[in-house]
């Protein structure tokens, strides 16, 4: 399972890294997991990078179909998710979208790939695997 902050890494030059390639190619071999939120929040990445600079417009759409290419799996919410959003967030201090990683994560026991220190810590915290 991978959170924005690794999958913008993919697709912003000037946060890539050399952990985001062993992601990126360990990705090739199995499919990854992400929230609902995962889709909007990288079109918000992607477009606020061209909106100041950091990329153009044909980086955009590269990253559109990139991203659109990877064995990425977006796992809808459930009835409950809601609840345990709003405790997530309240116990880590971390954000309900920041908080829906987390949660995806625990409902699915899986590790958790982020470079979000925040959200690296508060995952810890609640038992939830590193995937970096």
């Amino acid at each position: 399972m991978l959170d924005c902050s690794v999958s913008a890494a993919w697709c912003l030059h000037d946060e890539t890294n050399d952990a985001a390639h062993r992601l990126l190619a360990v990705l090739g071999e199995t499919e990854a997991m992400v929230p609902e939120l995962w889709r909007p929040e990288m079109a918000n990445v992607l477009a606020v990078a061209e909106r100041r600079g950091r990329i153009d417009q044909r980086d955009a759409e590269e990253a559109v179909s990139l991203l659109g290419r990877l064995p990425v799996r977006v796992v809808a919410s459930e009835p409950d998710t809601m609840k345990r959003l709003v405790g997530l967030a309240r116990e880590t201090g971390l954000s309900a979208y920041d908080a829906s990683y987390l949660e995806l994560a625990l409902r699915l026991n899986l590790a958790l790939a982020t470079f979000d220190e925040h959200l690296a810590k508060a995952a810890a915290a609640v038992g939830v695997a590193p995937g970096v």
